[in-house]
């Protein structure tokens, strides 16, 4: 799971709570305001009759109980207790007079009308501690729970594909750097721990491929590595190749601290696949959160926790504008109320759940809801969980990441190649839809480029399945860690793949490919006591020529297929009815 980021009970934080609870505070009156109104209409509305249900009573308590509701939830948020108290014992009159609305006699109305009177009195206690409290900012505050967690460091992406290999042998050592320098890497190689150690105090690399042994009684890897970590505050991470393969060696390189181990001769794409997860120091996408809530300073101050982590959040406040909002915004998850104008939150989740695209959005409930019958309908229509209000910061963003991080993982698994990661052909279609529309809205440009593993086959054939899987992981990654962040890239099924080239004419969606298509071909694959390597072919057809999604799948794989027919191991450009290649 991506952990969370530190919740920092920082100035910036006790004043955002401070300045809710004033707001909160400012709009008091005019809320206990409209309960009054609420109570006297109560009084005068007729009771139920055999023949005629108490609607008209039955409407107004309900508006009531969301009244004192939020009060109670919103207050207890903003450590405002003894207004949450008198909100609670509000909310329990109110759900008394519900009982007594459903009655169909005429004496209810003298435990009606006593229920209100209550109420009432209730409402000038509220009255005076709104007075006091707006009159002195701290009375009756109670201090928030102190939730301060280790600060996750911030990434960085300087020198995050610099690697130094250090290597006594300097011919293995630029074999090497020549193969991972054709998956982005830029390598420097060093054949003495000395050198390596006075470039590593000079200018820290992403990480560093390290011998264990060198000759001429030169301190070992492992020594060199094990006085850098005393030297460095957070050195970079090391991955240990040797000749051995006994288990004395590994050991060292394991207290050495050492990431990973490879014996030689070495097989890039193994080392690759490490370097891959230490050098990947991109920020991940941070979860969007929807949070519905018609109490403004409550849905601010969660909202607010939310964000100190690095969550985007956007809050909707009009229940009736939830279908275009999840549809502009695409949250990974919906925080919501239970009791909201126009529809609880139980019919709200009903309504999103007879939307086909979220079926599977996660939501949970966030509300001072305590009765765990009512707690437990409200899941009944596909809740992923119910939260109290108050609720301490760590746990709600602990929940909410949870929860969020587990369905970007099952829509990771639906969209993904299960081989390579990439994604699949499902998506692929459909994105290619979503990104030809963006491009016609922008007036840019747009390219889509086909690709095919030349003579796949016979590489199935020759050395088994499990090296063209191999050739095939090698050539994902060699896409994912060339093109651009805004070029995205999937498997199409078998050996071929697809790659949209945002904003690129062919000119530069030429360049690219066939930089890619000269790399690919330089990469050693090992099979036994083999070695070979492979070359790609590839078709592009770009956006306006191609005026549709079709037309440009149509032209890329005419396109490919061209470049198949004579000769292979080439880039074609689709143009009109006929294939160029340009010089």
């Amino acid at each position: 799971m991506n952990s969370p980021s530190t919740v920092q009970k920082s100035p910036l934080l006790r004043d955002k709570v401070k300045q809710l609870r004033r707001t909160f505070i400012e709009g008091l009156p005019r809320t206990l305001s409209e309960a009054r109104q609420l109570c006297a209409l109560l009084t005068q509305a007729p009771h139920a009759t055999p023949s005629q249900p108490a609607r008209e009573r039955d409407a107004l308590s309900a508006d009531l109980f969301r009244l004192f509701h939020g009060i109670k939830g919103t207050s207890a948020s903003l450590g405002l207790m003894q207004i949450s108290q008198e909100g609670g014992i509000g909310e329990h009159l109110v759900l008394d007079i519900q009982h007594c609305c459903a009655e169909v006699f005429a004496a209810t109305d003298e435990a009606i009308g006593s229920n209100v009177e209550a109420l009432l009195a209730c409402i000038a206690r509220l009255e005076r501690l709104q007075q006091e409290h707006a009159e002195d900012e701290d009375h009756g505050v109670t201090r928030l729970p102190s939730f301060e967690i280790e600060s996750k460091s911030s990434f960085t992406n300087q020198n995050k594909k610099k690697i130094y290999v250090c290597d006594d042998d300097e011919w293995d050592a630029q074999q090497l750097s020549a193969q991972l320098a054709c998956f982005g890497f830029s390598v420097s190689v060093f054949t003495t721990p000395e050198g390596l150690r006075a470039a590593v105090l000079a200018a820290q690399p992403a990480a560093v491929i390290m011998d264990i042994v060198f000759p001429n009684g030169a301190a070992t890897g492992t020594e060199l590595i094990a006085a850098l970590r005393r030297e460095i505050r957070t050195p970079p991470p090391v991955v240990f190749v040797s000749a051995r393969n006994d288990f004395d060696a590994r050991l060292r390189a394991v207290k050495a601290g050492g990431e990973a181990y490879f014996v030689k001769p070495l097989k890039a794409i193994d080392i690759v696949e490490i370097l891959d997860s230490l050098t990947a120091n991109r920020e991940p996408e941070p979860y969007r959160i929807l949070v519905i809530d018609d109490e403004a300073q409550a849905a601010a101050y969660h909202s607010f926790i939310l964000e100190q982590v690095g969550m985007q959040t956007r809050i909707l406040n009009d229940t009736s504008l939830i279908l275009s909002t999840l549809a502009d915004f695409k949250p990974d998850l919906v925080l919501m109320d239970m009791y909201m104008p126009i529809c609880s939150g139980r019919e709200l989740a009903q309504l999103i759940r007879q939307v086909p695209e979220f079926v599977s959005l996660p939501i949970v409930f966030l509300s001072s809801e305590t009765n765990k019958n009512k707690q437990t309908s409200a899941l009944r229509v596909g809740a992923e969980g119910f939260l109290t209000k108050p609720i301490q910061p760590e746990d709600l963003v602990n929940a909410v990441a949870i929860r969020a991080e587990r369905t970007r993982t099952l829509q990771g698994l639906m969209i993904r190649d299960g081989l390579t990661g990439l994604f699949n052909h499902s998506f692929m279609s459909q994105y290619l839809e979503t990104a030809l529309a963006n491009t016609r809205r922008d007036h840019k440009r747009l390219c889509f480029v086909m690709i095919d593993v030349d003579l796949f086959k016979l590489v199935n054939d020759t050395y088994g399945h499990a090296v063209g899987d191999q050739v095939l992981v090698a050539l994902a990654r060699l896409l994912q860690q060339r093109l651009r962040n805004s070029d995205t890239v999937g498997r199409y099924g078998g050996e071929e793949f697809v790659v949209i080239l945002q904003d690129a004419n062919e000119d530069s969606a030429f360049s690219i490919i066939d930089t890619l298509r000269e790399d690919f071909s330089k990469i050693t694959f090992h099979a036994d006591e083999h070695e070979f390597s492979c070359s790609f072919s590839a078709g592009i057809a770009c956006f306006p020529d191609s005026s549709s999604s079709d037309q440009l799948r149509e032209n890329a794989d005419r396109a490919l297929y061209e470049a198949k027919r004579t000769g292979r191991n080439r880039v074609l450009i689709a143009d009109n009815q006929s294939f160029r290649q340009q010089d």
